[in-house]
């Protein structure tokens, strides 16, 4: 198995670790998930080519769909709403 599908493994692996924290512990393991996710795809592009990238692609869009969601309705000044776990007017 080539070094670009190891490290997307234990990229998937990280994602789902980092699904099951509480939310509130989730912001800074998935920044750094998210941020890593498209150099990992280029790279899985330049060792095993466009089509194998895009399913690897569509995996990252898959584990990331909400916070995707939310980044793309602030980018677009929609409004957005957070969940009750991360909103400080609850208790």
């Amino acid at each position: 198995m080539s070094l670009s599908l190891i490290l997307a493994a234990i990229w998937a692996v990280l994602g789902t670790i980092t699904a099951l924290l509480p939310m509130r512990r989730q912001f800074i393991p998935g920044v750094t998930l998210l941020f890593f996710a498209p150099v990992l795809v280029i790279f899985i592009g330049m060792q095993h080519g466009f089509w194998i990238a895009g399913l690897g692609l569509l995996a990252f869009l898959s584990m990331f769909r909400n916070p995707l969601r939310y980044l793309v309705r602030k980018a677009m000044g929609k409004p957005t709403q957070l969940p009750k776990e991360l909103r400080k007017d609850t208790p």
